[in-house]
């Protein structure tokens, strides 16, 4: 989540329980062989995208653990103990990654996997309950996604009853996550919630999805603290830094208000969330006829990360939004000038200060391959293309083989460049990278990815 320890207490005693077996894991790591050149070349090709992810899930699956509901797969392999059940790093996302793979291939024996995981985490929801956090990619409502998908794919009402148990505990604990005391974010707070419910009322209406929405809405107007002619937002009460990009800040909170204003076409939410833009318009640096927001303040006004979570592919998910919200083109012109602040930091084979050794869907790699498979699909152009084949490449270059498999062995935090380590989730490990080859074998094939997340504007 790269916020340099400024961040919730519940991330950080997560985080930091990987954190403390990294180090010592990085001096233990056998690194069988690391791809070559030629290997890595040849692995990108769009015919080889689907053989990378199942080499990735071969890896995967060799720390899978039997469990007496199911199965699980810790954090790092090396760890059994670093088992979690958050969609940031934890199972959840391994079951997501086997769902794409049964949609992509039809091969039902992913389905099993994809189940074993399911039931572990429908019978870790009473523990996730108690443990009051509710968040997208840190509790409860990340859960209820993972299950709601299980259920589309199966066609099984348990998890969609189990699903549903997560909802009700969420809305049992609105005031909670509402409250003026709680984190406001994507990630664990409000905005991310909020993002959900409204997700999940797509696909099962329910008046008290739309009713926390709006008392979500509500609470993060309230929140808003007027800047440069716009708003901003705090991540929480308690932390003393600002992150103004997606996944803690105005970037992420103004999505959310303008989801919320699709949904509700109630115009107070639009304009809190064009108030949000006009602020990191305001801050942004558009050197190059680029746009990218610092990652935080005070004191990090000069570093730009460049993915999901700090960078111009988040940032670009608002104006996308507003784009769509409002019909304004200059939304989606914006689109293209974040692209070409990415574009003109020179990654991926220039690491910059924002994007060190990190292949993940959150920081690194794989978020800005992503952002650009999107933009090769809404916005065809073939620069778009091509920065999708160098992130291929590239990350294919940073593959360990281990045995018939591979991992990514990475640093996770940019402040903590020498704590390696190789791990299986989506957010930071190797089900991210697998999915977003699979993604790309989607493309190659004329496909969209089969599972939309709730904080994506691009169905």
């Amino acid at each position: 989540m790269c916020t340099d320890h400024e961040t919730s207490p519940s991330l950080i005693s997560r985080r930091e329980l990987l954190r403390a077996g990294a180090a010592a894991v990085a001096g233990a790591i056998v690194v069988p062989r690391v791809l070559d050149a030629a290997d890595a070349s040849s692995l990108a090709a769009p015919s080889a995208d689907l053989d990378v992810a199942l080499r990735a899930e071969r890896w995967i699956r060799r720390s899978r653990i039997e469990t007496p509901n199911g199965a699980t797969w810790p954090a790092d392999p090396s760890k059994p103990e670093s088992v979690d059940y958050d969609l940031y790093n934890g199972m959840p996302g391994v079951v997501l990654f086997y769902l794409e793979l049964y949609h992509r291939t039809g091969d039902a024996s992913w389905l099993t996997h994809a189940r074993a995981g399911a039931d572990e985490l429908t019978a870790h929801l009473d523990p996730m309950v108690q443990a009051e956090n509710c968040g997208l990619y840190t509790g409860l409502a990340g859960a209820a996604f993972v299950l709601e998908e299980t259920h589309r794919a199966t066609g099984e009402g348990k998890y969609r009853d189990a699903a549903q148990r997560a909802v009700d505990a969420i809305h049992a604990k609105t005031q909670s996550w509402t409250d003026t005391r709680a984190a406001t974010d994507i990630i664990s707070g409000t905005a991310g919630i909020g993002l959900f419910l409204l997700w999940a009322d797509k696909g099962v209406p329910d008046e008290r999805n739309r009713s926390a929405a709006v008392a979500a809405g509500k609470r993060l107007i309230d929140a808003a603290q007027p800047e440069h002619g716009g708003l901003k937002w705090a991540v929480a009460p308690n932390v003393k830094n600002q992150y103004p990009n997606f996944s803690h800040g105005a970037a992420g909170v103004s999505y959310f208000l303008a989801s919320l204003y699709q949904a509700t076409r109630d115009r107070a939410y639009l304009d809190a969330a064009l108030a949000g833009a006009r602020y990191l318009e305001a801050v942004a640096n558009t050197d190059d006829g680029g746009l990218k927001v610092f990652h935080h303040e005070p004191g990090g006004e000069a570093l730009f990360y460049l993915s999901w979570c700090h960078g111009p592919a988040g940032l670009s998910r608002l104006f996308y939004r507003l784009g769509e919200a409002t019909g304004d083109q200059r939304w989606h012109d914006r689109v293209s000038r974040a692209a070409a602040a990415i574009r003109a930091s020179g990654v991926p084979e220039q690491r910059t200060p924002g994007f060190w050794n990190n292949i993940s869907q959150c920081c690194g790699n794989c978020g800005v391959g992503e952002y650009f498979l999107t933009l090769d699909r809404l916005y065809p152009k073939a620069g778009h293309a091509k920065m999708v084949q160098r992130i291929a490449a590239d990350t294919l270059g940073r593959a360990t083989a281990d045995g018939d498999g591979l991992k990514w062995v990475q640093a996770e935090n940019r402040v903590s460049p020498d704590v390696v380590v190789a791990q299986t989730g989506y957010m930071q490990g190797a089900a991210g990278v697998g999915s977003f080859f699979l993604h790309r074998d989607a493309a190659a094939r004329g496909a969209k990815p089969a599972i939309i997340w709730p904080d994506s504007p691009f169905a």
